[in-house]
């Protein structure tokens, strides 16, 4: 490294910045700025030592100046690659003051600068400990394609810019293997001898093959029913319901169809080349051991690995914890329509695997957020969603069992790389699918299971979860002997459902005799169980071997319950027809269980009072109107201006995110001079309880407190709303804070970076 280039790593002299460092510093920005090509209008690339810029982000000269001054350079950053001087080593000879730079031709192409960037300012092929394993030296071999000529002294296209280049032709303009081959054959006729140029189609696509990542279309049942996969890829027709594999062909193309077409197909993403790719790469390969080196402060989460749950997996687990550089995973589905509302209606399922090995600012970004299978449609397919996860958990115990020979460009050197996953996100319905309990009737929560205390309503028919929380207070206290305030004549003297392990949970399948999905008889075997309890099936996750032991196995969205939370606690408020939980059916049954004897029909009038909850025309009017002139900071939210009806004094079209802010920021001070103050006091509560829980640092000791406070506070709301207002929703936060302390910050365990 070149000797005169030492003042960028001596800044200080008793605590103030040298004039040489200043100097240098001077001489850097001067020199960035004199290469447009590698600069984003007047920005420069910012390599200073701040987790947020490290040479990946552009900022001005201003910024740069300060940040460097602030956080110093990168690490061995004595060639400035990134603001476009040579690879080549400054010659270390040149007298002080005289510096003179080797400066790089232009960047040949945004592919050459792509890939430059993706090995890292540190990559060098021969300061390799270790040569890399043949999988990890394609990569490599990619990185060297990239600064082939196509021919002698050709500088604008290397042979990987230009057959990237003609890939994306193909698939934009839908060009034939035909007529690609025939432009590539042009294209060799007419450059200089001795070029590198590829003749057809398939040539071209081996060359890519190495910087791309495989996929595999794996032919399925028509129903859903299985994959013609495995031992079964020969099959022709499906050995469950006997729908045949292949479409017939029409008469006049039956002679000349050589290739048999199938009724659908799935695709599948291996998930090993994407983690190994991870470590093939200096811009991500020291991340990943950032889960074991990072300063952990006692009784404060800011990211899975500070955990319980990860911690108790490395103690069960001591050999896979032993390796740092064992990959964690997260996995997520949920459902979509590719055309729209107004389009055909076709639900796809993609499911997305993600690493948790990464530190917070680079973990759940979408770069690392890996598409592993896209379930095709056009129904949802329910409980068969284990069909289609075959081939990821067949990747994932070969993962555990054995591992993948894996190279760690940060170390310089091969190891066997493991992997495991933590739990699944999805939201409540998708719950059901993944984890095979039910998330339907009175049975639906997945902690309470059949000691659930919920019961069918007389007049409405549908499902209450009121006076379901005594049971979890403190076994004194006042609320467990109230006969008037819940339900009438009723106290509590039960105590909470204890939190069942992976082992009671596993064994109490399978001694209910419940088959997974891809077995045969599954469904006449399934169905006579499933009425009986809240089980509908043997999940394909109890075949991980690892499974059993996960502290958490599936998390509840805290995104959806906010949201539909926030719904029900709106619309029942401003009594929006057709939302409001407080319909006349619920005030037909309402003293049927529970004592509101200001709120029963007057035989006069043959009308139900109006309830102390509920606001009047002039209050909705007001709030509305307030609503609908509300200003935020720019990408704080949407405008909700937009959401407000004041023709029938509603809100209407509000995003997943813009009731997180409603419910969390403006609750307290929209209802707080509109309603009693017993009722703004407990949505005040509520409020609190999740702008807390959503934290993105926790402390264990206020995840207790909450598991502590959100019984007391769902209680507040039983003694005001009635028995209709709650659903299995209004339930579920009695379970977000304990789910909390045991698997850390809810950002990376609920829905909004899969749905974003």
């Amino acid at each position: 490294m070149s000797s005169d280039r030492q003042w960028m790593y001596k800044r200080f002299m008793n605590g103030i910045l040298i004039q040489e460092f200043l100097n240098g510093l001077e001489t850097f920005i001067n020199f960035a700025c004199s290469q447009s090509r590698w600069m984003d209008g007047d920005k420069i690339k910012c390599p200073c030592n701040n987790r947020k810029c490290q040479n990946m982000s552009f900022r001005d000269v201003n910024t740069v100046r300060y940040h460097v001054a602030k956080y110093g350079f990168v690490p061995n950053y004595f060639v400035w690659i990134y603001q476009g001087e040579s690879t080549m080593a400054v010659d270390s000879d040149q007298n002080e003051g005289s510096e003179s730079y080797v400066c790089s031709e232009e960047p040949s192409n945004t592919y050459h600068r792509m890939v430059n960037e993706a090995a890292g300012a540190d990559f060098n092929m021969d300061d390799m400990d270790e040569p890399p394993n043949p999988e990890a030296q394609k990569f490599y071999d990619m990185l060297k394609a990239a600064d082939n000529e196509l021919w002698p002294g050709c500088k604008t296209h290397s042979q990987l810019s230009l057959v990237a280049r003609l890939m994306s032709m193909k698939s934009e303009n839908h060009m034939s293997e035909k007529l690609f081959d025939q432009v590539t054959k042009l294209m060799k006729e007419i450059v200089p001898d001795n070029n590198l140029v590829t003749d057809n189609f398939y040539s071209t696509k081996k060359l890519l093959r190495g910087m791309g990542l495989p996929v595999e279309k794996i032919d399925c049942c028509f129903n859903g029913c299985m994959l013609y996969w495995g031992a079964d890829s020969d099959l022709i027709s499906c050995k469950f319901c006997d729908h045949p594999r292949f479409k017939k062909p029409p008469r006049v193309a039956e002679k000349r169809q050589k290739t048999k077409v199938a009724y659908k197909k799935m695709y599948y993403f291996p998930l090993i080349p994407r983690l190994q790719r991870l470590y093939a790469s200096n811009a991500t390969a020291h991340d990943m051991r950032w889960h074991s080196e990072h300063e952990v402060e006692q009784g404060v989460m800011r990211h899975p690995s500070d955990s319980l749950a990860w911690k108790h997996f490395n103690q069960i687990h001591p050999d896979f914890a032993a390796e740092s550089r064992n990959v964690r995973l997260g996995l997520c589905t949920d459902g979509f329509q590719p055309f729209g509302q107004s389009g055909q209606q076709y639900s796809t399922w993609p499911v997305i695997v993600t690493p948790y090995n990464l530190p917070p600012w680079l973990c759940m970004k979408e770069q690392y957020m890996f598409l592993s299978i896209l379930v095709p449609g056009p129904k949802n397919p329910k409980d068969k969603l284990d069909v289609f996860l075959q081939p990821l958990i067949a990747e994932l115990n070969h993962l555990w069992d054995v591992g993948v020979n894996t190279y760690d460009i940060s170390k310089k050197q091969n190891f066997m790389m493991r992997a495991a996953v933590m739990w699944t996100v999805s939201d409540f319905p998708a719950y059901s699918m993944l984890s095979g309990w039910s998330t339907a009737g009175r049975l639906a929560c997945p902690y309470c299971m059949d000691k659930s205390d919920a019961f069918t309503l007389k007049f409405s028919g549908k499902q209450s979860w009121f006076d379901n929380h005594r049971k979890f207070l403190p076994a004194n206290h006042p609320f467990r002997r109230n006969r008037t305030a819940f339900r009438k004549n009723k106290t509590v003297t039960t105590v909470p459902p204890v939190v069942r392990s992976g082992d009671d949970i596993l064994t109490e399948i399978q001694s209910l005799g419940l088959k997974k999905v891809t077995e045969m008889d599954a469904t006449r075997t399934n169905g006579p169980i499933c009425r009986t309890c809240g089980w509908r099936k043997h999940s394909i996750f109890w075949d991980l071997p690892y499974w059993r032991s996960n502290l958490i196995r599936h998390n509840l969205d805290v995104m959806h319950i906010e949201k539909n939370v926030f719904d029900n606690v709106f619309n029942t408020v401003l009594n929006v027809d057709g939302k409001t939980k407080d319909t006349f059916k619920s005030r037909q049954e309402l003293n049927d269980y529970c004592r509101r004897p200001e709120l029963k029909r007057n035989e006069a009038t043959g009308k139900y009072p109006k309830a102390c909850y509920t606001l009047d025309k002039k209050a909705r009017q007001t709030l509305c109107e307030w609503v609908k002139i509300l200003k935020f900071p720019d990408g704080y939210v949407s405008n909700m201006g937009r959401c407000v009806d004041m023709k029938k004094l509603k809100l209407f079209g509000m995003k997943s995110h813009d009731c997180h802010v409603f419910m969390q920021r403006l609750i307290p001070i929209a209802f707080r001079e509109i309603l009693p103050l017993n009722v703004w006091k407990v949505l005040t509560e509520l409020s609190l309880f999740f702008k807390e829980l959503t934290a993105t640092t926790i402390k264990t000791d206020d995840m207790v407190r909450l598991e502590n406070d959100i019984p007391l506070i769902l209680c507040k709301l039983e003694r005001i709303f009635p028995p209709s207002f709650f659903d299995s929703m209004e339930h579920l936060p009695v379970h977000l804070a304990y789910e909390a302390r045991i698997a850390g910050p809810v950002q990376y365990r609920w829905m909004y970076p899969f749905e974003s």
